[in-house]
């Protein structure tokens, strides 16, 4: 299905993040994508995935059509 990133959305709110290829592991964050990149690079992290957590969790159902 996909990863939970419920207890990452709880912790880093309307924050970047960068994780690890296993999307689960937080390497870094930041207020923006550059800052969590960057610091995800300085701590020797070569690729890292970046996501931004939403300030507040939705639900969302799509229509099919």
């Amino acid at each position: 299905m996909g990863t939970d990133w419920t207890k990452i959305q709880k912790k880093f709110k309307g924050q970047w993040v960068a994780l690890a290829n296993d999307e689960e592991t937080v390497l870094a964050s930041g207020a923006n994508a550059k800052e969590a990149y960057d610091a995800a690079l300085k701590a020797g992290h070569k690729e890292p995935i970046l996501a931004h957590m939403p300030k507040e969790l939705t639900a969302y159902v799509g229509s099919g059509l």
